[in-house]
């Protein structure tokens, strides 16, 4: 059986460059059947046929003349929506498949009262996630995250020593066999603290396969449904793969 790189194989397939390809497959946005392609440079039989995924659109939930907040779909960078927005800075950001709340300060005054209420942990960050097993009661974890950086990728752990303090608190919303929905409230914001914290009770993300998640899913099903910041409260409503677990 003929094989080829699946990023090569992409390209002949859509007719586009392989550079594009390779950025369509390192986004996550492309599958073969129900399984995400994860290694783009992977041999691959050469009739296997790709389905690629199409971020929703981004939309601005609350707007006035000092901050503009949007609901940021799944698979698109913070970073990359910020390139878009020349008028307004942005104030955090959220990771590439996580969708939610994201905020820009439009006023630089206001802009730095905002960065300083982040790093004085004056912001409420709440999310919804659907998490591996059952969650029957609200539950506070409290472990030390550190950060380090492999390959240009950021990968977390819970590290007693050389952790910083992070704190995250869960409580549940739903079950669904041995799937949980939940809600979340960080106080801090370390780097993948909650899929960290989740991962280390053993209760991960679904669709996490980085952190432990063995369910299969189009992204990580963690959505930021609130943010309250300096007299404002934020919310984006759930996508349907968050709002329902199939």
């Amino acid at each position: 059986m003929a094989t080829e790189k699946a990023y090569k194989l992409l390209a002949q397939q859509r007719d586009i460059s392989n550079k594009k390809a390779k950025e369509l497959m390192d986004k996550g946005l492309v599958y073969v059947g129900d399984k995400k392609v994860k290694i783009a440079r992977a041999d691959i039989s050469d009739d296997t046929k790709f389905r690629v995924e199409t971020p929703a659109d981004v939309r601005v939930i609350f707007e006035d003349d000092y901050i503009l907040a949007i609901n940021k779909p799944a698979f698109l960078d913070s970073y990359d929506i910020a390139d878009t927005i020349f008028s307004a800075k942005l104030l955090h950001r959220l990771d590439r498949e996580t969708s939610g709340v994201l905020l820009f300060g439009k006023d630089e005054a206001w802009s730095e009262k905002a960065i300083e209420a982040f790093r004085q942990r004056k912001v409420i960050k709440e999310y919804i996630a659907w998490v591996e097993g059952v969650v029957y009661e609200e539950t506070e974890i409290e472990a030390p995250i550190a950060t380090h950086k492999h390959n240009g990728k950021a990968f977390s752990k819970v590290d007693e020593l050389k952790g910083r303090p992070a704190k995250t608190t869960i409580k549940p919303i739903e079950i669904q066999g041995k799937k949980s929905k939940i809600d979340i409230v960080i106080s801090t914001g370390r780097t993948h603290q909650i899929r960290v914290h989740l991962a280390h009770i053993g209760k991960p993300v679904v669709g996490d396969s980085f952190y432990g998640s063995r369910t299969e899913a189009k992204r990580i099903l963690l959505h930021a449904s609130r943010v309250e910041i300096l007299g404002y409260d934020i919310k984006a409503p759930e996508p349907n793969d968050i709002l329902r677990y199939k």
